[in-house]
């Protein structure tokens, strides 16, 4: 069973938004936190967004502060990445992960999903 499911992603102008989704089964949901991660064409996959499972407490890398909203709905068992604001270089294939620890608002991920392209046209 593939525990994270993205969908959401597409081609965008510079200053158009998209919301990207992920669908986790129940256990990784009900035991993990989750966030996303995003890797670009020649660079290394880097954080951007994470949820602590309990409290909900939310971490954002600095490039998407203030553009980038992470959010669930726990009847879904669903993760968001609501994106505004977008540029060129938020361009990269974004990945949603489960991990157990949150260290200094990084998720330290342990499973990934297989990911969804995200294209923004300047």
């Amino acid at each position: 069973q593939v525990p994270l499911v993205e969908s959401g992603g597409g081609l965008v102008q510079t200053g158009g938004s998209l919301r990207l989704s992920c669908v986790a089964s129940y256990n990784t949901y009900s035991s993990y936190h989750l966030g996303w991660f995003r890797q670009a064409p020649g660079k290394e996959r880097e954080f951007v967004a994470a949820m602590t499972r309990a409290l909900g407490t939310t971490s954002y890398a600095d490039s998407v502060k203030g553009r980038a909203t992470i959010s669930r709905d726990d009847i879904r068992n669903t993760v968001y990445l609501q994106m505004n604001g977008l540029k060129p270089e938020d361009t990269a294939i974004y990945y949603c992960a489960a991990g157990s620890t949150v260290h200094l608002g990084r998720l330290e991920a342990t499973s990934w999903g297989q990911g969804t392209q995200v294209t923004v046209s300047s």
